[in-house]
């Protein structure tokens, strides 16, 4: 039941608050990341894996499509900063096998995840790969969408968790009509991190600002959001989001603010 909880708080939270959390400087939308020192001393973490399954939701279908490769770039990142990444199809395997023992955790038709079926295959999991393995962390990488304006000033800013991105076009047009309201919300996503240690207590968890998944439809005359048909095309934007997401569990120089 412990362990239930402290899931379950990291589903049902719009903001990570911890003893050790951050405070943002010039951008006052950075995340305020959730870290454990003492937890993350004993684990002594060098060995990850990257699940191929949420911590909450599902996320929507066009973002699962690009999930394998920000998975990659997750991967490639921590390799860079000295982690050895285990391959995801260990963790499939373990995951097929515990499914069928114990039910799909995620209601296909509603996407609610049943905590109970979740912790159980987690337990299962890491049972296994703990005989396998030299595993020390999960590392979830779940990508969330949620709204936000391009309202900030002049150039029509959209600022979320510690990033900052201006509107993209779509349509015939290049223009945008003068009636347009800039205070309509778009969809936008982030990179959201959480680090659970083979005990499955969680060590870390942030988020940090990917991009816009709506752009502006130029052939609309009153001005309308549509989906963008390249999800998550640029890279430095995802790079610049993996980064934001992992500071301070991996520090980030350009991170935007300062902590306590």
């Amino acid at each position: 039941m412990r362990l239930f909880n402290r899931i379950l708080g990291v589903l049902g939270a719009a903001s990570l608050l911890g003893a050790c959390s951050s405070t943002p400087s010039y951008n006052p939308t950075v995340f305020e990341y959730e870290m454990d020192p003492a937890l993350i001393a004993a684990a002594k973490v060098k060995t990850v894996v990257i699940p191929h399954v949420n911590l909450g939701p599902p996320s929507r279908n066009y973002l699962e499509r690009v999930a394998p490769r920000i998975d990659g770039q997750v991967s490639s990142y921590l390799k860079k900063n000295g982690y050895k990444v285990l391959p995801q199809r260990e963790f499939k395997q373990h995951w097929n096998t515990a499914v069928r023992a114990y039910g799909d955790p995620v209601d296909p038709t509603t996407g609610k995840v049943n905590m109970k079926s979740f912790v159980q295959i987690m337990q299962s999991v890491r049972d296994q790969l703990r005989q396998t393995s030299d595993l020390d962390a999960f590392v979830f990488t779940d990508i969330v969408e949620f709204e936000v304006p391009f309202n900030g000033g002049l150039k029509h800013l959209a600022r979320w968790d510690g990033v900052t991105r201006r509107p993209s076009l779509q349509g015939p047009g290049s223009g945008v009509s003068a009636d347009f309201d800039w205070n309509k919300a778009a969809a936008v996503s982030s990179l959201q991190i959480s680090v659970y240690d083979m005990d499955l207590k969680r060590l870390f968890a942030s988020r940090g600002g990917l991009d816009a998944t709506d752009a502006i439809d130029t052939r609309s005359s009153s001005g309308a959001y549509v989906r963008r048909r390249n999800i998550l095309e640029n890279e430095e934007y995802i790079m610049e989001g993996i980064r934001l997401a992992f500071h301070p569990f991996i520090p980030f120089k350009e991170w935007p603010g300062t902590p306590d």
